[in-house]
């Protein structure tokens, strides 16, 4: 970028001003000051300050911070279900402004991808834990690739060099990975707006809403928290059809392992038509997972292992902790796992009627739920529930999307013969 645009430069505090005042300018209802969507917006931008203190090396403020503000979206998000006031409250930029800024921006953010340009260090640079690789529980290759996107990853040496070539094309296939696991997020989203909220202009609103968020622009090439992220949002967009969700949400599970807390919510909206199908696809796409791992794998051992991490029966070794819970004491996270476990079942009864909207939100709840019990940088992988939550925050009343009406009935070539006939 900076051979184009000379002297180009956005540090993270910039960006932070920058897109903050254009959220407001753009979202900001200033003709109903105390709505709903009014604090809902102010609350987003109270996340900047933490990834602040991050940048800056006030790393155990700054997931203190994270932590906060995620509670009180993770209430924000539980009491989404009794709002049933939706007032459609458009943006205040127009349909054709605001396509051409969110493209403007979805330009910009890819390009910084393609450079591998890194505007965002969570660490700020003094963390020793930097370059070590990702671990935790999830598809042990997908968390090699996911180590090539962080910043200084493919660093070797220079004598090594088939393994500085080696590095290098890790460290492509992982910046490709991320762009498009980005424009197929944000193409979702959109989707979503279109086809589910009947209004595309929601759903271009909530798109160049996700790529002003400071956070976008942050961790955009990070595959961890990116690639996980977009096949919830297309399980989503694909609500209407179970088999594809359920493909959809297994590989995010197999993927990284916590979005398999999410299939007892899933499963609860199906109760009543789709069941079996959303289970199949499920089922189907973690057994392609767990078939690669066995035809790769180089020993039984090996094997046994991997498997173990995929499904989360092994978590990460305290001594390769990051984040959080490098600055108290590790135990204490499980009385938060345990909430966490009690919550994603009590979620899969209650509210017993649920609708597209109850799936969004829940769904978020979810995800942003991991972040108070993950051992590596827990707080900091907002992509797991921020365009869930976006959508959530800009969604109309969606009571009438429940499965009985909204999922497609799947019928047989005999079935479908017989009522032509």
């Amino acid at each position: 970028m900076k051979g184009i645009l000379f002297e180009y430069d956005m540090p993270p505090t910039t960006w932070i001003y920058v897109s903050s005042l254009m959220i407001l300018g753009i979202f900001f209802k200033f003709n109903r000051l105390f709505s709903i969507r009014n604090l809902d917006l102010v609350a987003l931008l109270v996340f900047s300050p933490g990834f602040l203190l991050l940048s800056h090396g006030q790393e155990r403020l700054g997931y203190v911070w994270l932590f906060g503000t995620g509670a009180l979206f993770l209430v924000r998000l539980l009491l989404d279900t009794i709002m049933v006031r939706r007032p459609l409250l458009e943006p205040n930029l127009n349909a054709s402004g605001l396509t051409f800024t969110g493209f403007a921006l979805l330009i910009f953010l890819l390009s910084n991808i393609l450079q591998g340009r890194e505007i965002f260090d969570p660490q700020g640079g003094g963390s020793q834990t930097r370059h070590a690789p990702l671990r935790g529980p999830g598809y042990p290759y997908f968390y090699e690739l996911a180590s090539a996107s962080k910043p200084s990853s493919a660093a070797a040496n220079p004598a090594q060099s088939e393994a500085t070539r080696a590095a290098q094309a890790a460290e492509v296939a992982a910046r490709i990975t991320a762009l498009l696991a980005q424009l197929a997020m944000v193409l979702g989203i959109v989707l979503i707006g279109y086809r589910h909220f009947d209004n595309i202009h929601s759903g271009v609103a909530a798109a160049s809403l996700y790529l002003l968020l400071p956070y976008t622009a942050f961790m955009v090439g990070r595959v961890d928290h990116v690639v996980p992220a977009a096949l919830v949002v297309w399980a989503v967009a694909a609500y209407r059809r179970p088999v594809i969700s359920g493909i959809l949400l297994g590989l995010a599970g197999g993927l990284i392992f916590y979005p398999l807390f999410l299939l007892p919510l899933w499963c609860s909206y199906y109760w009543q038509r789709g069941l079996l199908r959303f289970v199949a696809g499920a089922v189907c796409a973690l057994l392609v997972l767990a078939f690669s791992l066995v035809a790769t794998a180089a020993s039984l051992p090996e094997l046994v292992q991997q498997l173990k991490a995929m499904f989360g029966w092994t978590t990460v070794g305290l001594n390769d902790v990051d984040g959080f819970w490098q600055y108290h004491e590790p135990a204490f996270r499980y009385p938060l796992l345990a909430a966490f476990v009690a919550l994603a079942g009590t979620l899969a009864l209650w509210p017993a009627q649920k609708n597209l909207g109850t799936l969004l939100s829940c769904s978020a709840a979810v995800m942003l739920g991991v972040q108070f019990w993950h051992l590596q940088q827990g707080g900091l992988y907002t992509a797991w529930y921020l365009p869930l939550l976006v959508l959530t925050i800009l969604r109309p009343n969606l009571e009438d999307r429940v499965a009985l009406s909204a999922v497609i009935e799947r019928r047989s070539p005999w079935r479908r013969a017989n009522l032509s006939g």
